[in-house]
């Protein structure tokens, strides 16, 4: 005979706040090295995120990763615009960071760079992407 238990899904434990503790990934050597927490594992978070392109991997969802492969092919004009707005939906899904601020868009031969601080609960960096024109 097996117990039944009736627990309702409640607000409350299903948008709990997830930890930051999580695994280090070493993407040299592929392999996990330790822990890290804070501002470390949100670096390692926005790295991950922005080399996933998204709806490539069922393991993620739908919201998890970029769709910067789009853009290949546009007007550079477009792509600057695109670019920004395409980088905050990658990051601003992670609840730790707060906001993506711009710091630079330039265009070197076939790569469109774009430079921008991530500003999250634990801290700010900077990061850079770049994607071909």
């Amino acid at each position: 005979m097996i117990p039944e238990i009736n627990v309702p899904a409640t607000d409350d434990n299903l948008n709990a706040d997830q930890p930051s503790l999580t695994w280090k990934l070493d993407f040299d050597k592929g392999r996990v090295s330790g822990k890290i927490d804070q501002l470390e594992a949100v670096k390692q978070a926005v790295y991950k995120a922005l080399q996933t392109d998204r709806y490539w991997y069922v393991i993620y969802s739908d919201d998890y990763g970029h769709e910067l492969s789009t853009l290949i092919g546009d007007q550079p004009a477009f792509m600057q615009s695109e670019l920004k707005r395409m980088v905050e939906e990658a990051l601003m899904v992670d609840e730790r960071i707060q906001s993506v601020d711009v710091l630079d868009i330039t265009t070197n031969g076939d790569q469109l760079v774009f430079s921008f601080r991530v500003n999250s609960l634990f801290g700010s960096f900077d990061e850079e992407v770049s994607t071909n024109v």
